[in-house]
C-alpha cells in the first residue's frame, strides 16, 4: 500500500487498522500518520518517536515512494526548476518562483501532453503517460522535507500536462495538497490551469473547496484559437466559456502573446467583451521561445498597448514578468527530453 496515494482520511484509517492488525497502541497511528504530511520525513527510519520494530515493520510494509531529483537548476533571478526521476521512463519538471515571502512552485500532472497547443514546449514532446496523486504531491513534499526551500505556499498546476485530463489524480491530489491533515495549502493559494476540458472543468467547479482557475485561452475566437489549440475542435470556446461560470471567485485568463496570431485590435476588443463578462482577470505573458517553431513574440510595446487597449474596453489586465527563461522554466518552456539526456549522461 502506498499511503501518499491516498485522500487523508482514507490513509488515516489505513494507519489505523494497520497498527491495530499489529496490537500496537491507537496512539501509534496518529504519531505515524502525522509523519505523511504534516510533519513529513524521507523515510520511516527518520522518525525519533517511534519503536526500532515499528520503523522496521513501516518500512517493509508501508514504504514511502519518492522521487528522484535528478537535476536542480537556478536563474539568475532566483526561479528554480527541478527536474524528477519517477521511474526508468519518466521524468517530469517542476518550479519554484519565489517572491518575498510568497513561493510558488508550478507543478505537473503528466508526462508530455496529448494537446498540441503550438507555442507550448511540452505538447511538442507528446503525450507519455498520466501521473499518480502521489507523483504530483510529492512534488510539493519533496520541498518541505529539503531546507534549502522549505514547504511553498502557493501551488499552480501550470507545469507539464492538462491537469483536467488526468482528473483522477489531480482530484485526490487537490484533496491531499488542501486538506488541514494533509499538506494544508489554502484552497484560494492553489490554482488550476486548463484549456478547458468541459466535462471535467465542471467537476471542478462541482468541489466545495474554492480552487483557483485559470483558462489557457491565447484567443478570444473559436476560430483564431483553433489554430493555436488543436483542443477548441473538441470544446469550442463558447462551450467552455459557459462552464468557466460556474467557478464562484473571479477567473484568470491567460493569453501568450503571438505576433499576427493574437496581437490585432481586434482580438483586444473580442477579448475585453469575453472578460468583461466573466469577470476574469486577463494575464498577458509573452510567447517563450521552447516550443513555437515558426512563431515570433509580439513586441514589448505591442503588448503594453495592447494591455491599453483592454484596459480602456473596462477589463481587468496584468502583464505577467517572466521568471527563469535561461533556465527554461517559463511558461511553456517545460519539455523533458529523456533521450537526449540519457544519451549526454552516458557519453
Amino acid at each position: 500500500m502506498n499511503l501518499l496515494d491516498l485522500t487523508p482520511d482514507e490513509a488515516e484509517s489505513a494507519v489505523s487498522q494497520w497498527i491495530a492488525d499489529r496490537g500496537d497502541p491507537a496512539y501509534r497511528a496518529r504519531q505515524v500518520f502525522r509523519r505523511l504530511w504534516q510533519r513529513p520525513v524521507a523515510a520511516w527510519c527518520d522518525t525519533t518517536d517511534l519503536p526500532r520494530t515499528l520503523v522496521q515493520a513501516l518500512e517493509q510494509d508501508l514504504p514511502l515512494q519518492r522521487p528522484t531529483l535528478e537535476t536542480l537548476q537556478e536563474s539568475v533571478d532566483g526561479t528554480v526548476k527541478f527536474l524528477w526521476r519517477l521511474d526508468e521512463n519518466t521524468a517530469v519538471e517542476s518550479v519554484l518562483i519565489p517572491d518575498r515571502k510568497r513561493r510558488t512552485l508550478c507543478v505537473s500532472s503528466q508526462a508530455g501532453c496529448a494537446y498540441g497547443c503550438v507555442f507550448c514546449a511540452t505538447g511538442a514532446m507528446g503525450f507519455q503517460r498520466h501521473l499518480l496523486p502521489w507523483e504530483i504531491t510529492a512534488q510539493v513534499r519533496e520541498l518541505a522535507l529539503d531546507p534549502r526551500f522549505g514547504a511553498p505556499t502557493h501551488v499552480v498546476f501550470m507545469g507539464m500536462g492538462e491537469p483536467l485530463h488526468n482528473w483522477t489524480a489531480v482530484d485526490r491530489a487537490l484533496t491531499i495538497l488542501n486538506h488541514e491533515r494533509g499538506m494544508g495549502i489554502g484552497a484560494r493559494r492553489i490554482t488550476v490551469s486548463t484549456i478547458g476540458i468541459v466535462p471535467n472543468l465542471r467537476r471542478l467547479a462541482a468541489r466545495s473547496e474554492q480552487f483557483k482557475v485559470a483558462l489557457s485561452l491565447h484567443a478570444p475566437t473559436s476560430h483564431r484559437r483553433g489554430r493555436l489549440m488543436p483542443v477548441d475542435r473538441t470544446y469550442p470556446l463558447a462551450e467552455v466559456l459557459d462552464a468557466m461560470r460556474a467557478f464562484r471567485k473571479r477567473v484568470t485568463f491567460e493569453y501568450v502573446m503571438i505576433k499576427e496570431m493574437n496581437d490585432s485590435e481586434a482580438d483586444a476588443r473580442d477579448l475585453a467583451q469575453i472578460a468583461r463578462d466573466a469577470g476574469a482577470l486577463v494575464n498577458l505573458l509573452p510567447l517563450h521561445p521552447g516550443g513555437a517553431q515558426g512563431l515570433e513574440p509580439s513586441s514589448n510595446d505591442g503588448i503594453k498597448q495592447f494591455a491599453g487597449l483592454l484596459r480602456s474596453l473596462g477589463a481587468q489586465v496584468t502583464i505577467r514578468r517572466s521568471r527563469g527563461l535561461d533556465i527554461s522554466g517559463a511558461c511553456g518552456q517545460l519539455r523533458v527530453d529523456t533521450t537526449l539526456r540519457n544519451d549526454v549522461e552516458s557519453k
